[in-house]
């Protein structure tokens, strides 16, 4: 694995040097900090009506995690399933367009090393990401009383779906030479991955009273959608993360697959 560091160093200059880093960082910024400034706001308007019902007890339970951060959080959950194909689609997918990744197999290098520094490179962008919400974040420190346990599960769940959603990127660009189908086979992978919860609630809504079908309670234990909102609440449960390790773990080895499969063709 001594050629992993060097293999990210490479797509992270790569990475920088055309302007999709700088146009997906930028979008995000401004994305984030549009959605923070609105979620203030409606935390505001919220916090103005229910003073003037005069409810005090529902205002004693108004909090700035559940009520400003959540719901923060959840959407820049869905900003991230758009925007991190849009810099995982290259990772493979550019190598195979010009040809040089015939050079990279001729080469000392593993296939688990280039794969797993691809995505080393890609973890390293998607933690940027989740720095400049962090920042957001941070503001609320400044001016509020958040509960910094809850504040670090919510940031640590959006870091490990940004994370997962990188390595089912960069599978998407290993089985395809063109960015642009990588970049849409990524975001149908995503969908299916986020609309699962939703499939398994209608499921055990049309099911028996109180129950739940094995493939509903299947498509719920692979949704990542009700293990991040865990995170958001504060509840960091080990299940939910292995089942991010084990979804990380899962695509890289689909990659490797996928390239070594190239690799003999």
């Amino acid at each position: 694995m001594r050629h992993v560091g060097a293999i990210a160093g490479r797509e992270l200059r790569s990475l920088f040097v055309s302007p999709v880093a700088y146009v997906v960082l930028t979008l995000f910024a401004v994305i984030a900090g549009f959605l923070f400034f609105t979620s203030v706001l409606a935390f505001d308007a919220q916090i103005v009506e229910v003073q003037q019902l005069q409810l005090f007890d529902y205002l004693s339970r108004i909090n700035l995690n559940d009520h400003l951060l959540g719901p923060f959080y959840s959407v820049i959950w869905v900003v991230m399933l758009f925007l991190i194909p849009g810099v995982t689609m290259g990772l493979f997918a550019n190598e195979k367009a010009q040809g040089t990744q015939e050079l990279l197999f001729t080469s000392p290098i593993t296939v688990w090393e280039l794969v797993i520094g691809k995505y080393l490179a890609a973890a390293i962008f998607v933690a940027l990401l989740i720095g400049i919400v962090a920042l957001y974040t941070g503001v609320l420190f400044l001016y509020g009383d958040p509960e910094p346990w809850k504040t670090a599960a919510g940031l640590l769940g959006l870091l490990l779906v940004g994370l997962s959603y990188a390595a089912i990127g960069a599978f998407a660009s290993s089985v395809t030479r063109n960015q642009l189908i990588a970049f849409f086979l990524a975001l149908v992978l995503l969908f299916i991955l986020w609309l699962l919860s939703i499939v398994a609630d209608l499921g055990a809504a049309g099911g028996a009273l109180g129950s739940e079908s094995p493939a509903s309670s299947l498509m719920r234990w692979l949704s990542s959608a009700d293990r991040f909102e865990q995170l958001v609440k504060g509840l960091v449960d080990t299940r939910d993360l292995a089942y991010f390790a084990f979804l990380v773990a899962a695509f890289l080895v689909l990659a490797k697959t996928s390239v070594e499969s190239a690799r003999w063709r």
